[in-house]
């Protein structure tokens, strides 16, 4: 991008409703509605990663004793995670840990320009809770088999990671535990449709994030 223009995936942007139904609106004032009436010690946000994160097993067992909230949404990029955070979903809780996972829905953006948009949303995050720290965690890899879009998700991951590290209420977590095979290919037992987790993939990820998210909160936060 050149000095100037503007980045469509740092730029607010509430998810088009092309079915008509209402259905993303609705799904985010339930979102603002929730935050009137929880105290989360940890704030998931994202994608639909996050989102099914809470149909699962490992949500109950891992993270719910943890006071969490779940404010994911399907096909969310960060443009529209960075409306909603924009729009009530953080002006009523103050969590001690936002967890941040969104990125690969970012379809037609350049890693460069997806790298934006997460550090934008860190930058919200810390503008509306500037006593919360942010954990983002690493765009999974996708496709059954190696694609531009694999390359372009470990590319945000490495700039994303950079741009984190300077920052003392931000911080980088890798979450693929190995979903790549020798010879390069994913299962399906682990991404049944090559993009989205199965039952043992989620508790593969989501056991190492959880001890990471337990020696968080036990860390005195930072101003």
């Amino acid at each position: 991008m050149s000095a100037g223009e503007q980045n469509p995936a740092a730029t607010p942007t509430p998810c088009a409703d092309t079915q008509g139904d209402g259905r993303w609106m609705s799904m985010h004032n339930r979102h603002v509605s929730d935050s009137k009436d929880k105290e989360p010690d940890v704030l998931f946000v994202g994608d639909s990663l996050i989102q099914l994160m809470h149909q699962f097993e490992v949500w109950r067992e891992l993270f719910s004793p943890l006071h969490a909230l779940n404010f994911g949404m399907g096909s969310d990029a960060t443009q529209q995670v960075l409306w909603r955070l924009s729009n009530g979903e953080l002006d009523n809780i103050s969590p001690k840990v936002v967890v941040l996972w969104v990125g690969t829905n970012n379809h037609g953006h350049t890693a460069v320009q997806i790298c934006g948009g997460i550090m934008a949303i860190v930058q919200i995050i810390k503008n509306k809770l500037p006593h919360s720290r942010t954990l983002v965690l690493s765009i999974l890899p996708r496709g059954k088999l190696p694609n531009p879009v694999r390359e372009r998700n470990t590319e945000v991951n490495e700039l994303v990671q950079e741009a984190l590290s300077p920052l003392p209420h931000a911080s980088f977590l890798n979450v693929d535990p190995g979903f790549i095979q020798s010879d390069g290919s994913i299962s399906h037992q682990d991404m049944y449709d090559y993009l989205h987790l199965t039952p043992q993939a989620y508790r593969r990820v989501c056991q190492p994030l959880h001890a990471h998210l337990k020696s968080m909160l036990e860390k005195p936060a930072e101003n």
